[in-house]
């Protein structure tokens, strides 16, 4: 008797469900690359993508593929939300229904996710092996967790552990965007007097403060580059209008205030179409990447290795204080990762992405 095959390179496995229980834009944009992976390797495999419901919008996105979103209602040990303990044997016996052939744990590097995967009942378990965590079945289907790896590429090593092949196309991100978001994207900048390729995208928001560079030292890069004869554009969610406001109340030039006021697809087209896009480390970085922009990302609490995309469409800002990267979503002392980058530093890194390759399809 032969080897046994990988379980995405046999037949009759037919119904996967993927356990990717995150919150954040980035996290399910870096996952796109292996989902397409697998796909092209197997059309015919149904895909369920298990997580939270409020993340529907983007996984419609990925419609080409992934077949259906299983909504998580949350469990002990997954810090995202609070568990809906109600709502868990409602889950359960979804998933029993599904009759899955293969569960995979991609959710990073936390046991209490292999929990979660094992609950859905399939024929085969697989996925992230955690530090210090060991399967208690089907282990050469799990990969010890690769802690240094991109988002990306250790995706992909999960997918090429359970039998996909990769191309050379393999890490590529990409976002897709509708007709009808084109058409609104062209109207925003006439309305606007914005042309592609002539203005700067600053994004000051993310979901913690402790990523957040000072909305002062934003406007400081900003003015630079608008003295360099490009427009300023201010963009994020509409929770973030008190940051954006601050930037803005601090610069000399008079930017475009665009918080709140695209689609996910009109930002996407917005940071395409911009001559680069400044950020913190947050989705944003990731969506600029995914539609071939070029971006500047300050990483202060954050991973560049894990999360800063390659390349010299892209530049990461970092100084690195002893204690960063952190996991605190609010510094507990002076946040001297933020302060000791200065806006010069980013300006710097701006004019070197400029300086590169024109816009690239994503």
């Amino acid at each position: 008797m032969g080897p046994v095959p990988a379980p995405l390179a046999d037949p009759a496995v037919r119904r996967v469900a993927l356990v990717r229980l995150r919150v954040g834009l980035g996290d399910l944009l870096c996952s796109v690359p292996a989902l397409r992976a697998l796909r092209r390797a197997r059309p015919d495999v149904h895909v369920s993508l298990v997580t939270w419901p409020e993340m529907r919008p983007v996984v419609d996105r990925m419609s080409a593929y992934v077949d259906e979103l299983l909504p998580f209602p949350g469990h002990p040990g997954i810090p995202e939300r609070p568990p809906d303990l109600v709502g868990w044997p409602a889950f359960v016996a979804a998933t029993a229904q599904r009759r899955f052939d293969l569960a995979v744990q991609c959710y990073g590097n936390t046991a209490a996710a292999n929990v979660v995967t094992a609950a859905l009942g399939a024929r085969l378990i697989g996925g992230f092996a955690p530090t210090g965590w060991q399967p208690s079945r089907d282990a050469d289907l799990h990969l010890d967790y690769p802690v240094r790896l991109h988002e990306v590429e250790r995706h992909l090593r999960l997918m090429q552990l359970l039998g996909v092949p990769l191309g050379p196309d393999a890490g590529r991100m990409e976002f897709p965007i509708r007709p009808a978001e084109e058409a609104a994207h062209s109207a925003l900048l006439v309305a606007h007097g914005l042309r592609p390729g002539r203005y700067v995208v600053v994004h000051p928001g993310a979901s913690s403060p402790s990523r957040r560079w000072p909305a002062r030292r934003f406007a400081a890069a900003a003015d630079a580059l608008a003295a360099e004869g490009l427009d300023v554009v201010l963009t994020g969610v509409r929770g973030e209008q008190e940051i954006t406001a601050a930037a803005a109340s601090a610069m000399t030039a008079d930017p475009v205030d665009l918080t709140g006021r695209t689609s996910l697809g009109g930002l996407a087209a917005l940071l395409r179409d911009a001559a680069v896009t400044i950020s913190n480390d947050t989705g944003t970085a990731h969506l600029a990447a995914a539609v071939g922009g070029r971006s500047v990302v300050v990483f202060l609490t954050g991973e560049p290795w894990r999360w800063a995309h390659p390349g010299d469409r892209h530049a990461a800002v970092r100084v690195d204080v002893g204690c960063n990267p952190c996991p605190h979503l609010d510094c507990p002392i002076d946040h001297r990762c933020a302060t000791r980058v200065t806006p010069a530093m980013v300006v710097r890194a701006a004019r070197q992405v400029l300086a590169g390759p024109a816009h690239r399809a994503g």
